[in-house]
């Protein structure tokens, strides 16, 4: 769609006025446009656009004190209260390794940032926003009544942009292809080999893109030893006993432009038609299950023994959510998180893993 077929800044923010109750992600996606383009049509109208300079932002957040974070995809919504501490920043990956926000970010897939006032009522909600350059959002940070107000405001105009323009060019969007050509792919014997080899779980994407796999080829292709498909319940019966056993889990949640973490355990867990949600103190999630193609259970060997993951994807091939039991380095998996991620229902036999 061409920038003459899509709706003006005016027809935008009218949209937005007329349907208050609909998130901004879901309004854009009726109207044609990415969720960038939708915050742009509010520049002069409460946005104002700022630079995406991770680094400057990231250290800059540490005054600004109690906040929320959000990190989502298509299928899951991430929120975590915290302060944004423990700040390592980088051109190629930057992070956020504070006890309640945990945040893996790259800041190359950055391109617009947006501070952002909403009124509601006698209330402005105030947050900063940030795209990828096909509009799609890549981390959010709210302000909540305990931020720090001036903190917040310098950050601003520290990154505030010279463009104020209300229309924004974005790139195509769409999924990544996550196909390997034939006489590209590794052959089982390799992936076995490279799997057996690891020590860390972070060589794993190292080993994928060695192989030219993705991360669903490489599952397939692998002995049940590695990896195994699940049923698409495993991940409400992974919350529920969760849950109930009291057992601290890692949640990752991400897209290209950021991961998010929570670590700990989960108390409040709601399954509202086909959304699971988790409504604790300091942490939300909204996971659509009906977003999930496959599950899988995956097995990394580790200098401290395998490690065990269970990872859901979408019918693209992009992984939705994944889980480990929590630990930290140089320590063994913990059991009970093993027993539970061993116990989940599985789909039975080889003919079932060739999708």
């Amino acid at each position: 769609m061409d920038q003459r077929q899509k709706p003006s800044p005016d027809e935008i923010r009218r949209a937005c006025k007329d349907n208050p109750k609909i998130r901004e992600h879901d309004l854009a996606a009726r109207l044609g446009i990415s969720e960038a383009e939708l915050v742009a049509a509010h520049c002069g109208h409460g946005a104002v656009r700022i630079e995406p300079r991770v680094d400057d932002l990231l250290t800059g957040l540490e005054a600004v004190g109690e906040v929320m974070a959000l990190t989502r995809n298509e299928s899951a919504v991430h929120q975590k209260i915290g302060v944004y501490d423990k700040v390592v920043t980088g051109n190629q990956h930057a992070m956020v390794l504070g006890d309640d926000i945990d945040l893996r970010i790259f800041p190359k897939a950055w391109a617009y940032g947006f501070a952002v006032e909403k009124r509601e009522r006698a209330e402005i909600r105030r947050s900063l926003q940030f795209f990828d350059a096909a509009g799609e959002a890549m981390h959010k940070v709210h302000l909540r009544p305990a931020s720090n107000l001036h903190a917040y405001q310098d950050l601003t105009a520290e990154l505030v942009s010279y463009d104020q323009e209300p229309i924004i060019s974005v790139e195509a969007g769409g999924a990544r292809d996550n196909a390997v050509s034939p006489d590209q792919a590794a052959t089982a014997d390799d992936l076995r080999e490279h799997w057996s080899r690891l020590s860390d779980v972070h060589q794993f994407y190292h080993m994928l893109k060695t192989l030219k796999l993705s991360r669903c080829q490489a599952m397939r292709m692998a002995d049940e030893d590695y990896a195994w498909l699940l049923d698409n319940d495993a991940v409400g019966a992974l919350f529920q006993q969760a849950a109930e056993d009291e057992m601290p889990i890692m949640c990752f949640v991400g897209n290209r432009g950021c991961i998010q973490i929570h670590s700990g355990p989960i108390k409040s867990v709601k399954q509202i038609g086909p959304r699971i949600n988790v409504l604790d103190e300091t942490f939300h999630l909204h996971l659509r299950t009906h977003h999930i193609r496959e599950v899988w259970a995956v097995r990394k060997p580790t200098r401290d023994g395998h490690v065990t993951s269970i990872e859901a994807y979408g019918a693209d091939g992009k992984m939705i959510i994944q889980f480990f039991g929590t630990r930290k380095e140089g320590e063994r998996e913990r059991s009970d998180w093993r027993f539970l991620a061993e116990s989940l229902p599985r789909i039975p036999g080889p003919s079932d893993r060739d999708v």
